[in-house]
C-alpha cells in the first residue's frame, strides 16, 4: 500500500471511530445560529443534563406544571400560550400566561398573569388582568405561601385529591382547616382596580381575611374602612360629601 492510500486508509478510520464516539456518548458540538425570523410551536430551554429551565409554548402544545423534574398534567392550562420558569431542580417557579377569546354566544374572555412562586410552592407575587362581560380588573396580589416543609406543591396536591372525595357542602370547611394549619397560602396584600371601576388596597391578616381598606369609588369618593375577623366594618373614615 502506498504511503498516499494508507494516509487515507487511516483518516477513514479515524473519522469512522469519531462518528461511534459521538454517537454512543451523545456528545455535542457547541453552535450558535443566527435568524431573522424564526416560527415554532414551542422552545424549551434546557440545562446540559437536560432539566428544563424555560418553556415557551402556543396553546396547543402548552404543558403541565413540572416538579422535581416531573411534569404533571394541567387541564386549566389548556386555553392559554406563555412560557413557565423552573429551577434548578426542575421544579416550577412562576410563569406568565395569558389567553383572550370570544365565544360562539358572543362572550369575551381574556386575561394575563405573570406569577413568581416560593420554592416549592405556590405563587407570592403576582400581576393578573382579567376581562370578560361583568368587567375588568387589575392589580397586583402578594401572598403569604407556606415554607415548603410546613406543605409543599406535592401536599396541595394531595390536599386537593382529599377534598374531591368529600361532599360539595364540606369542601369549604376542610380548606379553612388548612388555612387556619398554615398548610395553603393567604393572600396579604391587593392593589388593584373592581369590576365597579374602584381603585383599592386591601391588606389583610395572616389568615387571609381583609382587616383594612383604601377605596375610591368610580365617582371619586374616597373611603378608608377598618373590619373585624368577621369581615364587619367597625370603623369607616370618609369625607362628608
Amino acid at each position: 500500500m502506498s504511503n498516499t492510500s494508507a494516509f487515507f486508509s487511516g483518516c477513514t478510520t479515524m473519522a469512522a471511530a469519531l462518528a461511534a464516539f459521538i454517537a454512543l456518548t451523545g456528545a455535542r458540538t457547541p453552535a450558535t445560529a443566527h435568524f431573522d425570523a424564526i416560527t415554532v410551536g414551542r422552545i424549551d430551554v434546557e440545562e446540559p443534563d437536560g432539566t428544563k429551565r424555560l418553556v415557551i409554548s402556543n396553546r396547543a402544545q402548552f404543558p403541565g406544571d413540572f416538579y422535581k423534574g416531573h411534569e404533571d398534567r394541567r387541564p386549566d392550562r389548556s386555553d392559554s400560550a406563555g412560557m413557565l420558569f423552573v429551577d434548578d431542580e426542575g421544579t416550577e417557579s412562576g410563569g406568565l400566561i395569558w389567553s383572550g377569546s370570544q365565544k360562539g354566544d358572543g362572550r369575551l374572555s381574556s386575561g394575563l398573569h405573570l406569577s413568581f412562586d416560593r420554592f416549592r410552592q405556590d405563587q407570592t407575587l403576582v400581576l393578573e388582568q382579567n376581562d370578560d362581560e361583568h368587567g375588568s380588573t387589575a392589580g397586583v396580589t402578594v401572598n403569604d405561601a407556606p415554607y415548603w416543609r410546613t406543605s409543599s406543591i406535592a401536599d396541595l396536591k394531595a390536599f386537593s385529591a382529599e377534598a374531591t372525595k368529600l361532599p360539595q357542602a364540606e369542601r369549604a370547611s376542610y380548606w379553612q382547616r388548612k388555612r387556619e394549619e398554615g398548610k395553603t397560602s393567604r393572600g396579604r396584600v391587593f392593589l388593584g382596580t373592581t369590576d365597579d371601576r374602584a381603585s383599592t388596597l386591601q391588606l389583610r391578616d395572616s389568615q387571609g381575611r381583609v382587616r383594612m381598606q383604601l377605596r375610591v369609588a368610580a365617582d371619586g369618593q374616597p373611603e378608608i374602612r377598618m373590619l373585624d375577623e368577621g369581615g364587619k366594618v367597625v370603623k369607616a373614615v370618609a369625607p362628608d360629601r
